[in-house]
């Protein structure tokens, strides 16, 4: 009986764990997190719809752009917005994938070079610790914030990873923070995971 108590101890309790990451302040760093980086997605979107009711339709410039565009150049810059803040939604380059003659292996790329971008993003952000004005800002008026994100960063790289949010604002952040770059490796991958279930659904749509 005894060790019966013993085993049902280690095995992982829900309520336990929910009181533990809210007494530490976890879930308000995810919320604020998602918060930080949901405003410049929403003014893409924003735009796009603009885009796609009053100037041209979006399916119709996709179908351009795999009639003019070669293969190696949609990547090219697909890669380059994954680095750079990451503000083109990438369901508009997975539709892209859709309508090429190789669906599955553009797909395998998308992924592979939002992956790519986002170790990019990392390696920025710590080289961004070099500027001394953003080293102070850093660690003398974000104290606080980084504790909390050195803490929780490979909850903040998997939420990047998996949900609708720029993946390269969490490496950026995660490089800024000297987060363990094996771990970035690993949990990283799961942006492959997104690329594969979005792609699913989206290709069945295009």
């Amino acid at each position: 009986m005894e060790k019966s108590k013993e085993q049902k101890r280690g095995f992982f309790q829900p309520k336990r764990a929910h009181k533990y990451y809210k007494i530490t302040g976890f879930y308000d760093f995810v919320v604020e997190s998602v918060k930080k980086s949901m405003p410049p997605v929403l003014i893409v979107v924003g735009l796009l719809a603009i885009v796609h009711f009053f100037v041209a339709d979006i399916p119709t410039l996709l179908e351009l752009a795999v009639e003019k565009l070669p293969n190696y150049g949609v990547l090219a810059f697909f890669y380059v917005s994954e680095t750079v803040l990451g503000l083109i939604p990438p369901e508009l380059f997975i539709a892209w994938a859709g309508k090429t003659s190789a669906p599955a292996l553009n797909l395998f790329f998308l992924a592979l070079f939002s992956y790519l971008g986002g170790m990019t993003s990392y390696f920025l952000g710590k080289a961004a610790l070099k500027i001394p004005s953003i080293h102070y800002y850093l660690e003398v008026k974000m104290a606080k914030q980084l504790v909390m994100a050195r803490k929780w960063g490979g909850v903040l790289i998997a939420v990047g990873a998996l949900l609708p949010l720029p993946f390269s604002i969490s490496s950026l952040v995660a490089g800024m923070l000297h987060y363990n770059f094996r771990y970035w490796l690993l949990i990283g991958l799961l942006r492959f995971v997104r690329f594969a279930i979005y792609g699913a659904a989206i290709f069945q749509m295009v």
